[in-house]
């Protein structure tokens, strides 16, 4: 899979150390995610979120990369491939700047990179919502996700995941 591949409607493209203060405004627009998800966004949190990885997974794994339009940072989207098994691929993290939220940007984004994932033969998609975030619930059940029954406490919050099979 190639970055470039995951819009056919925006430039996507890998987010580096380079970008932190694009990123930055972009998290901070979002106020609501964070007051269900604390501590609000910083810097570091960013630079710490563009090296994070899972157990046993590689940079090769990792895909932490923005859709732009124009220039301007839309939707940045962190996900892992082959976790946490080898046909699923982990959304790390999706967030839409609010600008651009409630306007169908998000689930077109997502559609097309479920295509892509579904192109490059991983069968079903898994992420994690913040339990009691009515937003993040909301979207991704429109967009075709369902709880799975298991949850992980943070230290901050509480964490429900949720899939998607992707249809063959």
């Amino acid at each position: 899979m190639k970055i470039e591949d995951f819009s056919s409607d925006y430039q996507a493209r890998s987010l580096y150390e380079s970008d932190i203060d694009t990123v930055f405004s972009l998290c901070s627009s979002n106020e609501l995610f964070y007051r269900y998800h604390p501590p609000f966004v910083t810097k570091e949190s960013i630079l710490e979120d563009m090296h994070a990885l899972p157990p046993n997974k590689a940079f090769d794994d990792k895909f932490y990369f923005g859709f732009f339009c124009d220039e301007k940072l839309v939707a940045i989207m962190d996900l892992i491939l082959s976790y946490p098994n080898e046909q699923t691929v982990f959304i790390g993290l999706f967030m839409v700047d609010a600008k651009y939220q409630g306007k169908g940007v998000g689930s077109h984004i997502i559609k097309h990179c479920v295509n892509v994932i579904k192109k490059a033969g991983f069968d079903s998609v898994r992420l994690g919502i913040d339990k009691g975030n009515p937003q993040s619930e909301k979207f991704w059940t429109k967009n075709k996700f369902t709880k799975t029954g298991e949850v992980r406490e943070q230290e901050h919050c509480t964490i429900l995941l949720m899939e998607r099979a992707i249809e063959p």
